[in-house]
C-alpha cells in the first residue's frame, strides 16, 4: 500500500510532501490505521493535526462505521474523508459507458478477444511472434521510423473495470496489434486443442473484424484519449484545485467538441482502417432498416 502525506499552507498551496511504500499483513481498517500511524510516527507527525483523508470507495477504506476513514475521525474530527476523485472519475466513466448497449458489448468483446490472445504462455508467444514480423514487415514499407525505442512490440494491456486508463492502453495495444492478434486468433481458430477453443476464437475473429467493433474501437479511443488526460492529472501528487477545476472543464468542452465536430474525422479514420486491414465497410447510403 502506498500512502501520500501532503502538507497544506494557509493560502491552499502544498508546500511539501512525501511518498511512502508500506507492506501489511492483511488489509483491515484497523491494520491500516496502526501501520498510517507508524508512518506518521517516522516522520514525526501527530494524528490529532491531520486535516483531511482520501482513498478509494472500498468498504474497508469508505466504511461509515468501521472503515479506516472512521477510525480516524473518531481520534481527528476534521480529518473528513474524501473518495480520491481520479477513483470516482474512473467509476463514473466505466458506469456511464456500460448503460449503452452498443459500448456495454464492445468492452464485453474485447476482454474476450484478449482472454484468448494472451490466456496462455503460448498464445502470448505466438502473438509476440507474430508483432515482430508485422514491425519488420513495416519498416521494410517505411510504415515506421527506426531507432531505438521507436519500435517496442509491445504487449496487449488487459482492461479492469475499476481502472479507466487500464481499459484505454487495451484499446490502444490492440489497434497498434491488430494484424498480430488476428494472425494469433486465426491459427487457435484452425489449431486449437479442442472445440471449445476452436469455435471461440472462430467467434472472436469475427467479432474483431466487423465494420461494428472497429467504429467503437476507435470511438473510445478518442473519448478515452481525452478522459485519460483528466484521469493522469488527477493521480498527480501535487495539484491544487484551481488546475483541477481548468482540466474537469477543459475535459468536457473537448468532449463536447467530439460530439459536435467529431464524427467526419472519425469515420473517415475508421474507413482507412477497415480498407487498410481489408474489413467489409457497410454502404452508408443505404437504406436504414431498423433490426
Amino acid at each position: 500500500m502506498a500512502i501520500i502525506l501532503r502538507f497544506v499552507d494557509k493560502e491552499g498551496f502544498i508546500k511539501e510532501r512525501f511518498f511512502h511504500v508500506m507492506y501489511v499483513k492483511d488489509t483491515t481498517a484497523l491494520t491500516l490505521k496502526n501501520e498510517i500511524c507508524a508512518v506518521l510516527s517516522c516522520y514525526n507527525l501527530h494524528i490529532e493535526n491531520i486535516q483531511g483523508q482520501g482513498y478509494d470507495g472500498a468498504s474497508n477504506m469508505r466504511g461509515e462505521w468501521n472503515g479506516l476513514q472512521a477510525l480516524f475521525l473518531k481520534d481527528c474530527l476534521y480529518a473528513y474523508y474524501v473518495h480520491c476523485m481520479a477513483h470516482r472519475l474512473q467509476l463514473a466513466l466505466v458506469t456511464a459507458s456500460r448503460e449503452v448497449k452498443d459500448v456495454h458489448q464492445f468492452f464485453d468483446h474485447l476482454v474476450n478477444i484478449i482472454n484468448i490472445v494472451v490466456g496462455s504462455s503460448k498464445c502470448n508467444d505466438e502473438l509476440q511472434h507474430a508483432r515482430v514480423e508485422q514491425v519488420e514487415n513495416m519498416i521494410a514499407s517505411n510504415e515506421i521510423e527506426t531507432g531505438r525505442g521507436a519500435n517496442q512490440i509491445g504487449t496487449l494491456q488487459r482492461a479492469r473495470d475499476t481502472r479507466w486508463g487500464s481499459h484505454f492502453q487495451s484499446i490502444c495495444s490492440l489497434i497498434k496489434m491488430f494484424d498480430a492478434i488476428c494472425k494469433v486468433i486465426n491459427t487457435i481458430s484452425e489449431e486449437g486443442a479442442n472445440y471449445k477453443q476452436r469455435g471461440d476464437a472462430e467467434g472472436a475473429y469475427q467479432v474483431l473484424t466487423s465494420f461494428e467493433f472497429i467504429l467503437i474501437l476507435h470511438l473510445m479511443k478518442e473519448i478515452m484519449g481525452i478522459t485519460n488526460v483528466l484521469c493522469q492529472a488527477l493521480q498527480q501528487h501535487s495539484q491544487d484545485l484551481l488546475n483541477a477545476m481548468h482540466l474537469v472543464s477543459t475535459t468536457k468542452s473537448l468532449i463536447q467538441n467530439l460530439r459536435d465536430d467529431g464524427w467526419e474525422p472519425l469515420l473517415a479514420s475508421v474507413i482507412s482502417f477497415c480498407e487498410q486491414h481489408e474489413i467489409d465497410i457497410p454502404d452508408m447510403n443505404a437504406r436504414y432498416t431498423k433490426g
